[in-house]
């Protein structure tokens, strides 16, 4: 791709920590992405913490933004439209209007969309409202989704568990649109113990990386992943390149993290390893 890439990333934000745009903007920028954040709230802090301050955006105003942006004439130069955590209807109609608006614009232009719904451990965790929207009408509209196994069974309306069983529900998921799927937290039952592993599929082929299970929840380590294989993805054109390289600059992000003894994520601390992947792990092709 020539020229400098260009992501539109519609996200939640915090001043303390690192979630949404907070967690997404710098890792990108760290690899050389130009990133416009367009922000759904603006909190002191992620909502983990169970109080938190400011302000949730009216979608009125997050649209207002992002037709800002237009007026200046740069939907053209977005090569991704990129979405975490959707609060509500009305924010998702207007994340889907802009990814309407830019690709009228740049018909190259990709929505990668990570569908946040919730994890193994905690279950679904957002309105019972936003698994349909999903469902129904935002992954249909996307190229890429960044699902967990979690959700991706939640979406698909399957109980992903084995390897086969995760591979037939992400063909279920590239049914309903996306080509692209990027799988994280994948936990086969026969896995050596104190594993993980992350999946992308593209095309016809599948690739599987496994790395060590940290012992740790990381609030907006869904959000650096898929902003940084959304990047990789569009930089090399390869699912399984982009896949290496997220999950070791992942990997080390949380390592970094532990060792710290740091409820936030180490960014900025472990921004080498995000701009230079050290691909310490092996991705195995799958097909």
């Amino acid at each position: 791709m020539a020229g400098v890439t260009t992501i539109l990333s519609i996200q939640s934000s915090v001043a303390y920590g690192h979630v949404g745009n907070s967690a997404a903007v710098f890792p990108l920028q760290r690899l050389g992405v130009e990133v416009w954040p367009v922000n759904t709230v603006h909190f002191s802090n992620h909502t983990g913490y169970g109080a938190w301050r400011g302000p949730l955006l009216p979608a009125d105003d997050v649209r207002e933004v992002i037709t800002g942006i237009e007026e200046r004439e740069a939907m053209p130069a977005i090569d991704a439209v990129l979405s975490g955590y959707q609060g509500g209807e009305e924010i998702g109609d207007v994340i889907l209007d802009a990814v309407a608006r830019v690709k009228t614009a740049n018909p190259d232009a990709i929505y990668a969309c990570d569908p946040v719904m919730g994890n193994a451990k905690s279950g679904c965790f957002v309105h019972p409202a936003i698994p349909v929207l999903l469902r129904e009408r935002v992954v249909p509209q996307a190229d890429l989704i960044t699902p967990n196994q979690f959700e991706l069974g939640f979406l698909t309306e399957t109980e992903p568990e084995s390897l086969e069983d995760t591979l037939a529900s992400v063909e279920r998921a590239r049914d309903m649109g996306p080509s692209t799927v990027l799988v994280t937290s994948v936990l086969q039952p026969d896995r050596p113990e104190g594993t993980i592993e992350m999946l992308a599929v593209d095309g016809d082929s599948a690739w599987i990386v496994q790395t060590p299970q940290l012992p740790m929840k990381a609030n907006g380590s869904g959000d650096v992943t898929a902003a940084l294989f959304t990047a990789h993805l569009l930089d090399t054109g390869d699912a399984g390149v982009a896949l290496g390289r997220t999950v070791s600059s992942v990997f080390d992000l949380l390592q970094r993290t532990l060792d710290s003894g740091a409820r936030e994520l180490q960014l900025v601390q472990s921004q080498q390893e995000i701009a230079e992947p050290r691909m310490q792990f092996e991705v195995q092709q799958l097909r």
